[in-house]
This record gives structure tokens, sequence and C-alpha cells, in this order.
């Protein structure tokens, strides 16, 4: 029974060690240079990818959505409905994400953009406070795949959760 017990204890201490040891997941110095590729086709995906990331996402430049989204944009993020004009809607609506106006380069930190047939996945670090005790935070990683048809994104996957209130149908 003493070994059992001390067994436990130790790994118990070892797994509390590891879980406030875990690296911090860290983006690239030119995150721009993930989105290129030799390949023709990966190469105009992986730039579609870009200008996404860069001008919805960051600076918010929704009136650009027609540019970089089909009309039907299949979305699985369970907070926004599907269709580019849904999607706009949750982004200026919902979340009320403000324009900016310059946007000449990517701020946010990136890990990986990955391309294969019409699919790029793109990879960001994520901090989150940790539930078990908030005074700490554990870091993992963020991403968003779409699937492109003709230089547009046609569907879109993350690992997002329900965490915001639902979304008014688009007009």
């Amino acid at each position: 029974m003493k070994i059992r017990t001390a067994s436990l204890l130790a790994v118990s201490a070892l797994a509390t060690f590891m879980l406030g040891a875990q690296e911090p997941v860290k983006g690239v110095k030119d995150p721009e240079s993930l989105f290129k590729s030799s390949d023709a086709k990966l190469n105009k995906n992986k730039q579609a990818a870009l200008h996404i990331s860069r001008e919805l996402l960051q600076c918010g430049q929704w009136d650009k959505a027609a540019e970089w989204l089909t009309p039907a944009y299949h979305q699985h993020n369970p907070n926004a409905q599907t269709g580019r004009d849904a999607v706009v809607y949750f982004f200026t609506k919902v979340l009320k994400q403000p324009r900016t106006d310059s946007c000449p380069v990517l701020t946010g930190e990136y890990v990986a953009v990955i391309a294969e047939g019409d699919y790029v996945t793109v990879l960001t670090p994520r901090t989150h406070k940790d539930p078990r005790d908030p005074s700490k935070t554990y870091y993992t990683t963020w991403f968003d795949t779409w699937r492109f048809v003709d230089g547009k994104a046609d569907e879109h996957w993350d690992n997002a959760l329900i965490d915001a209130p639902a979304p008014a149908p688009a007009k």
C-alpha cells in the first residue's frame, strides 16, 4: 500500500511539474514568408489566405470580403452562420471588430502555413488562462483551415468553441 501511495504521489508530482513547464508556442520572425509556395496553385491559395488573415481578420476590412470569400462560404465555426454575408455580420455586428485602414503587414504571430490541393491551414499561437488556476496561463495552437475555389475561400474550419452570443441571421 505504501509503494502504491508513493507511486501515485510521484506520478502526480511529475504531471504537475510537466503542466507547469509547458513550452510556449512561438511564431516565426517573418510570417508573410509562410504564405508563399513555388507551386502556382498552392501559392495562389496561400496568398488568398494571407489576404484573409491580414485584411479581414487582422484589420477588419470586411468591405473586401467579396474579394476573398465566395458567397456560399461554408462555415464550420459554431459562432458564425454559413455564408459570406453572415460571416461579415458576425465580425462587424456581433464582435464589433474595428476597421483599420492601413494594413501593410501581418502583425500577429504565425507558426506555420500548410497548403495541400485546395486547402490551406494557418497555425497561430494562443495563450489562455488555466481553468484550474486562473493565476496561470497555458499555451496552445489555433488553426484556421480554408478550402479554396478559384482563389476564394469557400469553406472554413477552426477549433472554436461556442463563446459568443448567437449571431442574427444575415440579411
